[in-house]
């Protein structure tokens, strides 16, 4: 195992992305495969991994592609990681919180060893979620902020508006929409009554009004 391992590794991205494509297969042959891809949104490539020729991004594609769609590192910040991390290998290892629903769910699915776990969160911390600086950025408390607020909060924390530019933020936020739509989150373009509407135009002007200078 150690040796496929290694390996898998030194493959092309090209060629570690059938990985994906084999975790696929066999959640179309599994009763459960259902739920294990609805529960993040297709949308995020292996070839968009930060660093995706780097042991970390080989690492995401081996091992969390065989229970859902690949994760975006940004998706948690670097705090949050390590907990999630170990709550996923728990659930690879088949002793998660569904007691034997769980160990059929993974059934035929492998966990990292210590090593590889520690290598995995390395990279995932290193290219988290930027938190929002609350001192920085006192706008996104109040009105003119509100729509972001409610928005981002819904899967994680504030991201920091100097992340991206003005003109790279709205395909960003069309990206989160996606997401939001996919795991049944207040999206705002279907008006519900009785639940928080989200202004996109609001969001987009308040992330332009802080983005980070084009170069």
């Amino acid at each position: 195992m150690r040796r496929a391992a290694l390996l898998l590794l030194a493959l092309p991205l090209a060629a570690v992305a059938d990985e994906i494509a084999d975790a696929k297969r066999r959640w179309a042959d599994s009763p459960h495969g259902p739920m294990l891809e609805r529960i993040l949104p297709p949308i995020f490539e292996a070839r968009q991994l930060p660093q995706s020729k780097s042991t970390g991004a080989r690492l995401a594609i081996q091992y969390c592609v065989q229970c859902h769609n690949l994760p975006n590192p940004a998706m948690h910040h670097a705090e949050k990681w390590p907990t999630i991390v170990e709550r996923m290998v728990l659930r690879m290892e088949g002793k998660g919180n569904l007691g034997r629903l769980m160990a059929d769910m993974m059934a035929g699915v492998k966990a990292p060893r210590a090593k590889e776990t520690g290598v995995l969160v390395a990279y995932l911390q290193k290219n988290g979620q930027k938190p929002l600086n609350p001192k920085k950025y006192p706008e996104a408390y109040r009105a003119a902020g509100e729509s972001f607020r409610l928005a981002c909060n819904q899967c994680h924390v504030l991201p920091d508006p100097q992340r991206y530019t003005a003109k790279q933020w709205p395909a960003v936020v069309a990206r989160m929409q996606e997401n939001m739509e996919w795991m049944n989150r207040v999206v705002g373009t279907k008006p519900v009554p009785g639940e928080p509407q989200l202004r996109i135009e609001d969001i987009n002007a308040f992330l332009a009004k802080y983005a980070r200078q084009a170069r």
